[in-house]
């Protein structure tokens, strides 16, 4: 069993950055892979970046690549999504899942545990 919760979220303008953390409970955190996905109002969740039980590896989504960095602490029990050049269209809540497998995906089915979210709103 694992256990999620976000922060970091809250206000920015156009082009800030925050820094989002998903602290997790549970001995298996550094064994399984880790992802961020976003849900705005009137859309589906959508994946945003996952990485290895390593953060070796790690996969984003095109509309992300080059402006957010996800990595962990496995020490830490935490996973973070660094989010620089925020846009107007990255306003969403963000959410943290962790699957029970190392591997990435960007699937939101392939994750098996979820925190309750944390809201990013950039205004323009």
């Amino acid at each position: 069993q694992v256990q999620l919760v976000e922060s970091g979220g809250g206000l920015v303008q156009t082009g800030g950055s925050l820094r989002l953390s998903c602290a997790a409970s549970g001995r298996t955190f550094s064994s399984v892979a880790m992802g961020w996905f976003r849900q705005a109002p009137g859309k589906e969740r959508e994946f945003v970046a996952t990485c290895s039980w390593s953060g070796g590896s790690t996969n984003y989504a095109d509309s992300v690549k080059g402006r957010f960095t996800i990595s962990r602490d496995n020490p830490k029990n935490t996973v973070y999504l660094q989010m620089n050049s925020l846009k107007p269209e990255d306003t969403a809540v963000y959410y943290c899942a962790a699957r029970r497998y190392g591997s990435i995906s960007a699937s939101p089915y392939e994750y098996t545990y979820w925190g309750q979210g944390t809201q990013v709103t950039v205004s323009s």
